[in-house]
Formats: C-alpha cells, structure tokens, sequence
C-alpha cells in the first residue's frame, strides 16, 4: 500500500475557520515514489484529467483505489465535519503540468462536497509559485489562513467546499503532479464534469502549444467561478 492513511489525524493542521481544512504531509510511502512516478499519466496538455485506468500504470491504478475506498472518504469527513463522506459519488482528476493560468482564486462549484488533494512531485524549488494557498478572500492571494502547501511528495490537503472557501496560487508553469479526489452532491455532477473534462483533453491535444498562451499575463489576485 502506497497510503500511509495513520499519518492523516493529530499530526496534520486541521482549522475549523473559515472553512473547514487540513493539511497532512509524509502520507506515501517513500518507498511507492519510483513506481508512483513510472507510472504516473503521461498527458499532452496541462491542467486535470478525468481519471482513466488506462492512462496510468499498476502503482497509479492502486493509490487511486485507495484513495476512493469508503474508509479514506470517511476519515476525511470525520476530520472536515461531514457524515459518512462514503455515501457521496466520487471523482478523480489528475494533472501532470500547469499553464500560468492555472490556481486562480475560487470556491469550488457548489456541486463538490469537498475536495483533497495528493501531491507527488519529488522536490519544489525555493518559490512560492504553484504552493497551494487557502484564503480568506476571492480577491487577495496573501490573506492566507493556513499555512501555503509545497506540493511536494506525500503532501494531502482536504477542505470543505462553502461560500467562502478561497484557494487558489501563484502562477506557475510546469510539471506539477497531483491526484484530485472531489466529493459530488450526485452522479449527475459526476457525468456532468467528467464529460466536460475529456471535452477540455481533447481540445488541448488539438491546440497543443497554443494552450499555454491562453491567460498567460494573468493577474497574482485574478479570480474565477467554478
């Protein structure tokens, strides 16, 4: 097992306020992060991709299975306040590289429950670029109400999505490795947004290198509904 579902609890930075969040570090293994990384999707284009079995190798395919078992979603809600977390449909997205219009401030759409994040880069330069932030505005990447997120190897963060749960970072270009796990209100939502992802895949394997221009100058604080 590549989890180390024990280190997601006492040792992690759980806030009740303004939303509900934590924050978990070294919950992989050190000793999946080979096979993880061989195994990891190999994407044309940047941004989240509905997961697919096909795209990833044995390593990536069983962290995945982990991640979507009843026991991880109800550990997550218990530390975030939701019920059996179990019960809600789940999606998986996973994103290889960015474009620097990525991480611009947003809530989450109002048909996510909540969302966690599992990070799997090896090391992160010394910036603060692609560190994800959680915020007490939608229009102030530095009202940080939590430590920023280095998405380093092992990291985990969840958060509750409310009217006012803020996140988003500073623009960032480049290979940024991370598995997505969101909690839908319904399958509905979950066929509505894995339909419009693949769409979104498939026009960015047609314009290639001119996806990377698109929202390139974006502002620091630039904002968008989800």
């Amino acid at each position: 097992m590549s989890l180390l579902a024990d280190r997601i609890g006492a040792p992690s930075v759980v806030r009740g306020a303004p939303f509900p969040l934590l924050i978990a570090q070294d919950v992989l293994d050190p000793a999946s992060a080979a096979s993880l990384a061989h195994d990891f999707p190999r994407y044309r284009g940047a941004g989240f991709f509905p997961y697919a079995v096909a795209d990833c190798g044995p390593s990536m395919n069983a962290l995945v299975a982990e991640l979507t078992a009843p026991g991880f979603s109800d550990r997550i809600g218990d530390l975030l306040g939701i019920e059996r977390l179990s019960q809600y449909p789940v999606l998986v997205t996973i994103c290889r590289a960015l474009n620097l219009r990525h991480g611009t401030i947003h809530t989450d759409s109002q048909s996510k429950v909540a969302s966690a994040l599992v990070y799997l880069n090896p090391e992160w330069a010394p910036s603060h670029a692609g560190c994800l932030r959680f915020l007490s505005s939608g229009n102030d990447i530095e009202a940080l109400v939590a430590p920023e997120i280095k998405p380093v190897y092992g990291a985990l963060t969840a958060f509750r999505r409310t009217e006012n749960s803020f996140h988003g970072h500073l623009p960032y270009e480049g290979e940024r490795r991370v598995i997505q796990i969101a909690w839908l209100v319904d399958a509905d939502a979950v066929d509505r947004k894995t339909r419009r992802g693949r769409f979104s895949r498939a026009i960015k394997w047609l314009s290639g290198r001119i996806d990377g221009w698109f929202g390139k100058g974006r502002d620091k604080d630039a904002a968008h509904l989800d």
